[in-house]
């Protein structure tokens, strides 16, 4: 295949917790911890991974809304974490994001075609007539109407306010678009429409996706390639079918065993994990997993495991595997 679009390479967030009068650091909280990973053209890479394993973090910080503690991400070659404010503006036309919360997302003060007409202003791309023209081309494309450019985000239902961030995403046609958990506040039936809408658009206009999900069967439905995240670390990396067929590390293979199945005939074992998740404020030595793994031996509570490659494409970060 191709060279990558985006290459991540140990990157690192950690937040200081500051305490006392002066407010002085007093521990770290390491929410991504040396991720390294990249996505080619055209592709869908989902991430996934329980709740504060550093998917969302991740995302955000290749976008640089958020800035890294360190390494690299290259997109397009280039390395972004070194560039300056205006070229960092510049560079934002070709990434993009998708939030979570079709509510909290949009400005409530402004009218759609306002939010989504707003990125061709910044960018001095189109004004006036043009600019409406194409924020209602933008509305029909993501399935909604062009008089809707006159309304308010109040008056649509969550699905209708997610096509219009996806319009939004949309506007400045991006390669790359950071998809941040963008079904999982809407009904199941609803779902289904954005995943396919996303995958039309991909089809058409050639989007490269990165998809933070937490669903693992949402993110079966989409993705081309899946990683999974755990305490800031990427512990697994494959295409789908090889992870949702033989997946190699005990993390993956507990959370597939997790995933409803329709048939209420068909047994599954389940793969029941002990304890909790550790405090990223304070992660174990050696595997970060090793506190809730069932398979875990000596060397596992020492050192780290590198995520290293078993089958083509195939990566792990496993003693065992």
């Amino acid at each position: 295949m191709s060279e990558y679009l985006l290459e991540v390479k140990d990157l690192k967030k950690h937040f200081p917790v500051r305490s006392g009068v002066f407010s002085k650091v007093t521990n770290w909280v390491k929410a991504v911890d040396g991720v390294s990973f990249g996505i080619y053209p055209g592709e869908t890479l989902g991430l996934v991974g329980e709740s504060g394993c550093g998917k969302t973090t991740t995302g955000r910080c290749i976008l640089r809304l958020i800035e890294p503690t360190s390494g690299e991400v290259i997109f397009n070659g280039q390395d972004i974490l070194s560039l300056g404010r205006g070229e960092m503006r510049r560079l934002r036309k070709e990434m993009q994001i998708i939030f979570q919360d079709p509510y909290g997302s949009l400005n409530p003060r402004m009218t759609v075609g306002d939010i989504i007409g707003e990125a061709f202003t910044v960018h001095g791309l189109a004004r006036g007539k043009e600019r409406t023209e194409k924020v209602q081309e933008l509305l029909e494309k993501v399935g909604l109407d062009p008089y809707h450019a006159r309304r308010y985000p109040h008056e649509f239902s969550g699905g209708q306010r997610q096509r219009i961030g996806i319009a939004r995403a949309l506007a400045l046609k991006p390669k790359l678009i950071v998809c941040d958990e963008p079904v999982s506040a809407l009904d199941v039936s609803i779902q289904s429409q954005i995943l396919n809408l996303l995958s039309d658009l991909q089809e058409e206009f050639g989007h490269t996706y990165l998809f933070i999900a937490h669903n693992l069967a949402v993110v079966q439905h989409i993705s081309d390639r899946v990683g999974v995240m755990y305490l800031g670390h990427l512990v697994e990396l494959a295409p789908k079918e090889d992870l949702y067929s033989s997946p190699r590390h005990p993390y993956t293979m507990a959370l597939l065993s997790a995933i409803p199945v329709p048939d209420p005939d068909m047994r599954k074992q389940r793969i029941l994990l002990e304890g909790d998740v550790p405090s990223p404020l304070n992660p174990p030595k050696g595997c970060p997993f090793h506190t809730r793994c069932p398979k875990a031996v000596e060397d596992c509570k020492e050192v780290r495991p590198e995520l290293r490659e078993l089958t083509p494409g195939h990566f792990a970060a496993c003693h065992l595997a």
